[in-house]
């Protein structure tokens, strides 16, 4: 593709995956912003990729007419709210898997792309990498005869994660791979999984897909393994195929030309030397996926893993889910069909993911979303259209305002209010006694907390209890605020001082009170900021 051309792309999220993105991006000429929460990270990618513009708010790259495409890698959780918010503002989409965490919301995605005429692409790596793609040629062409059996090994002893499971995290991959050499959907599942470290999270997961042609496959995922394993082997009656992505390029493809002779009635086994497939150029797997999407944006062609081939692999996922929540039960996916594949939809006024936790005499407003491994404690109230990350935990008696962000990792203890609209960024601390000991119980000296509408708490910053965070006030990461903070005040350091202000938008204010994203007006009335 002719550079001059190019679509211009922001990645969104530059964790360990998101910054091969934005090599692969910057090294096509296509890389125009990275966006990120964290500034450090942000100025070492800026030294090393320097056209590339860094920014902390998305909104800054959606208002960015310059920029066509957004590729987000951040996530699950957020996953759906980034897509749509990038749909709304005219840009096209590239989400690593999974699309989203319900089929409802991969549906709306799906309605809203079509709607407005853009691309929707979920980040199915495998599918892209070369090796498949041939694999896939021969087994659609009928050179391994009928397919009667794929089954796939994603093993490891790497990165164990807190904020999703195995199945979330290594599967879709290979459920994606399935699919595409069947050509089907599976009529229903069955998964086990294996706690070990963490009593809700599974570390070792086994699923079991049956296809309505007959076809059977499984996908085996742990990242409890003593070494690396990601094998995906098909079957077919005429021959047998082996992807061994660990192993040297040329010998990442092997056939096996395996027959079954009958003698007797009784079948016998003659075993063929395996076939080395060596005609494949090495190409990086990621690179091709990045073109990809620059190219169906350029053409208006529908990318290989589009929405519907997103919204399959996250049916499977979520059918599976419910079967390792019912100790294996087998669960038909029309189970989860169109409209019913929120397995974790307790009512129709909220979502709470099937992992969380409500106790009783609770109430939760209509539009809020609860995800993985939250608790909501006794008495607790929390307002409409919320959104409540993973490991958060609420209560008890904590009253939380509309349209509030909890992050992942956040504990909203007792003597905690929170507004309308508040922020609170992953990992960022609550305390509630000013001098706990572990041997005496102190709840009845709990010093009241309260933060104002609007107000933004940066990740991993701390809230000593007693203090007020007044409205539109933004406290910076790892901040620790010991003292009230004013309305718009922008505070930053430990212990926690003033260095600015900050705009409704959450833009910091210049010199003389104006914002300049928005170009709202202030004025300083004493230690306060009020809109003129």
């Amino acid at each position: 593709m002719d550079q001059k051309i190019l679509p211009n792309i922001a990645v969104i999220g530059s964790g360990a995956w998101g910054r091969n993105l934005v090599r692969n991006y910057h090294q096509l000429g296509a890389l125009r912003m990275v966006c990120d929460a964290d500034e450090a990270v942000l100025s070492q990618l800026e030294k090393q990729y320097p056209l590339a513009r860094p920014c902390l708010a998305y909104a800054d790259v959606l208002s960015d007419p310059a920029v066509q495409g957004v590729v987000i890698s951040t996530p699950a959780e957020t996953h759906f709210n980034l897509a749509r918010e990038a749909l709304l503002a005219g840009k096209h989409i590239c989400v690593e898997k999974p699309l989203a965490l319900s089929d409802r919301e991969g549906e709306e995605l799906i309605t809203l792309a079509g709607e407005k005429g853009l691309t929707l692409m979920v980040g199915h790596l495998l599918q892209y990498h070369p090796i498949f793609v041939r694999l896939k040629e021969l087994a659609l062409s009928g050179c391994l005869g009928r397919i009667n059996y794929i089954y796939s090994h994603r093993l490891n002893l790497g990165k164990i994660r807190r904020e999703e499971n195995a199945l979330w995290s290594f599967a879709p991959h290979d459920i994606s791979m399935i699919l595409a050499l069947t050509g089907e959907e599976p009529e229903s599942v069955q998964a086990t999984g294996g706690n070990y470290l963490h009593r809700r999270i599974a570390d070792v997961t086994t699923t079991h897909l049956a296809f309505p042609s007959g076809v059977r496959a499984h996908v085996f995922v742990s990242w409890l393994h003593p070494f690396k394993d990601q094998k995906l082997v098909v079957v077919g009656d005429r021959k047998m195929a082996v992807f061994d992505d660990t192993v040297p390029w040329p010998e990442k493809l092997l056939l096996y030309h395996h027959e079954i002779m009958w003698k007797n009635n009784v079948p016998v086994p003659a075993k063929g030397e395996p076939e080395r497939v060596t005609d494949i150029p090495e190409q990086e797997p990621l690179r091709l996926e990045c073109e990809h999407f620059l190219n169906c944006i350029a053409t208006g062609t529908a990318p290989v893993t589009d929405g519907r081939e997103g919204l399959r692999v996250l049916k499977v996922l979520n059918a599976s889910q419910e079967s390792i929540d019912r100790h294996g039960a087998q669960v038909s996916l029309k189970a989860v069909s169109p409209g019913e594949g929120d397995r974790a939809a307790k009512t129709a006024a909220h979502f709470s993911h099937e992992t969380a936790v409500i106790d009783e005499s609770c109430t939760i407003g209509e539009g809020t979303k609860i995800w993985h491994f939250s608790h909501v404690l006794k008495g607790s109230r929390i307002g409409k259209n919320c959104n409540i990350g993973q490991n958060v935990v609420i209560g008890p008696d904590v009253t939380i305002g509309k349209n509030c962000k909890i992050q992942n990792n956040v504990s909203v203890y007792k003597g905690v209010t929170l507004e309308d609209g508040v922020f609170c960024g992953p990992s960022m601390v609550f305390t509630n006694i000013i001098n706990p000991r572990a041997e005496i119980v102190k709840m009845d000296h709990v010093r009241p907390t309260l933060v104002k509408k609007g107000a933004t708490i940066g990740a991993n910053a701390t809230i000593v209890c007693g203090v007020t965070i007044g409205a539109y006030a933004f406290v910076g990461a790892g901040a620790v605020v010991t003292k009230d903070v004013p309305d718009h005040a922008l505070t930053v350091g430990n212990p926690a001082k003033q260095i600015g202000w900050a705009c409704q938008c959450g833009e910091r204010l210049a010199q003389n009170l104006v914002c300049p994203s928005c170009e709202k007006k202030y004025k300083k009335t004493r230690s306060r900021l009020e809109r003129k």
